[in-house]
């Protein structure tokens, strides 16, 4: 699992031109789930996502996350992450899980990520139209363990 958390000072997901989620401050989080996550990877990322120290505290040092601000997080399913560029010009996409695995492991992100925090999410496989006033600009790549490397990431 695969993610690109962005900080923002506000951000909204449209499709055909009609609003499906809107945040104040917080993290946009485009998501893109591989073949053979499980459920402890979305544990993982969840986790990640919500602690991840990105806001200034009053010293300016990020040092607080959207959890100690109670701030909002934007989901967006995005499975152009795990798109392989290393061969020729255009991506494969043969690591990303298929449609039905990916959507029922999103779901879950979104329900676990709303124990936490606001969730607001765009719309499965849709084509999307995202604005977001990033905010730094600060952008972090998240991988769960299996797809991070030896020290889990």
């Amino acid at each position: 699992m695969k993610a690109v958390a962005q900080r923002v000072k506000s951000a909204s997901v449209s499709v055909d031109g009609v609003e499906t989620g809107r945040i104040g401050p917080g993290l946009v989080v485009f998501l893109g789930v591989s073949h053979g996550d499980t459920e402890a990877d979305v544990d993982f990322m969840v986790r990640k996502i919500v602690n991840l120290r990105v806001f200034e505290d009053e010293a300016g040092k990020m040092n607080l996350s959207a959890l100690d601000l109670n701030y909002g997080l934007l989901a967006i399913s995005q499975f152009t992450l795990l798109g392989d560029c290393r061969k020729g010009n255009r991506p494969n996409f043969t690591g990303a899980a298929p449609p039905e695995e990916a959507e029922k492991l999103y779901e879950l992100f979104k329900k676990k990520a709303a124990e936490h925090l606001q969730v607001a999410c765009g719309v499965f496989g849709a084509m999307m139209e995202i604005e977001a006033m990033n905010h730094g600009p600060v952008t972090i790549i998240i991988e769960s363990p299996k797809s991070a490397g030896p020290d889990g990431g």
